[in-house]
């Protein structure tokens, strides 16, 4: 399996964990990680979710129970989640399922800080969308 950054580490082996709500991925340079799926959906890399550039990506809420429901994969370089709150465009590269897993404790921090500045919870529902596209909600 190649991924989009040549010589990166790629997956070996993936296990979807329904009960604990992870995905856990193995990779050639012998990394494990275990990636909660609500990390996965506030991390999304879709455009619903990191907008079209910086400053207009939208904060994600209520999303704790999340469950991966699909994982289909994308060519030889990438996986497409479906998650039960119906979101389905976020493509996960290779690379990108390993900086999650990486990087999972500071962007926990960077997204309990999100979450603090905006003066929401966690668990709140996500605001309704106003306007059409992929405009900053």
């Amino acid at each position: 399996m190649a991924g989009l950054i040549a010589g990166a580490p790629t997956p070996q082996d993936m296990t979807v964990h329904s009960l604990s709500r992870v995905l856990e991925v193995g990779f050639s340079d012998g990394a494990r990680f275990r990636i909660p799926f609500e990390l996965m959906r506030v991390y999304s890399p879709s455009a619903e979710v990191q907008g079209h550039g910086a400053g207009q990506e939208t904060l994600q809420t209520g999303k704790r129970h999340v469950e991966l429901e699909a994982l289909e994969p994308v060519g030889n370089y990438a996986v497409q989640p479906r998650f039960s709150d119906g979101h389905d465009t976020g493509i996960f590269s290779w690379d990108y399922l390993y900086f999650l897993g990486s990087q999972q404790e500071r962007l926990w921090q960077e997204y309990t800080q999100r979450l603090q500045a905006a003066g929401v919870d966690r668990d709140a529902p996500m605001a309704p969308k106003g306007g059409q596209g992929c405009a900053k909600h």
